[in-house]
């Protein structure tokens, strides 16, 4: 059976996995909360030593390495956010990456601030960003993870909602949360959408707590 998990080994480290996360190019919307998605990327490509550069052909910033064990291209749309497909499409193009090794995170204001909503494949649910990826990839069979952001106070309109920072009495709250989903795509990667829906679907408070090796560290 060795020859099987050598073939599997070599598939994980030719095929590559792409992680991205939607947001807006440019430092005004840097901390805004439609940004939350390269947030989360940034926050797992720091975790792993990864670097982004410009892929100008790709309209991507673009951090390639190893994650978990796996070759995994880290990407951050340079398109603008509604236009995001164009970007995902030219590098699931160019690095022959099929639908179910892309994985996209992305903010959902119909979801308490929080929250993840993690599921294999399924429609836009609204979001502009992921409707245009749909349309150029030509599939929703893919794994996303939905960040909830929260709605939008009184009769604020939505489209400003999204470009303001989070306040700062949810700072802890999120930041556990991009932790959280920074985890449940490691779990992706390693043990399948399925596990990572069990273990982080929902609030911090529904979650496990982290999995710990013999020297108290989490695994």
């Amino acid at each position: 059976m060795r020859w099987l998990k050598t073939r599997q080994h070599h598939k994980d480290m030719s095929v590559p996995y792409l992680i991205v996360g939607l947001g807006n190019p440019g430092r005004e919307y840097h901390n805004t909360r439609h940004n939350i998605g390269f947030r989360c990327v940034d926050t797992l490509a720091r975790a792993h030593d990864l670097s982004f550069a410009q892929k100008k052909r790709s309209k991507a910033k673009l951090a390639e390495g190893v994650v978990v064990g796996k070759r995994a291209l880290v990407a951050k749309p340079q398109t603008f956010m509604n236009l995001s497909g164009g970007s995902v499409q030219g590098l699931m193009a160019f690095f022959k990456v099929p639908p179910e090794r892309l994985i996209v995170i992305f903010d959902d204001l119909d979801m308490p601030s929080g929250t993840l909503r993690i599921r294999s494949k399924g429609g836009s649910g609204g979001h502009k960003g992921m409707t245009d990826i749909i349309r150029r990839i030509g599939t929703q069979d893919f794994a996303r993870i939905r960040f909830g952001i929260g709605r939008p106070p009184g009769k604020m309109d939505p489209a400003a909602y999204v470009l303001r920072p989070f306040n700062d009495d949810e700072g802890d709250l999120i930041e556990q949360t991009v932790e959280r989903a920074v985890a449940a795509v490691e779990t992706w990667l390693t043990d399948g959408i399925d596990i990572a829906m069990s273990r982080y679907n929902g609030s911090p408070d529904d979650s496990p707590p982290p999995i710990l090796n013999n020297t108290g560290s989490p695994k």
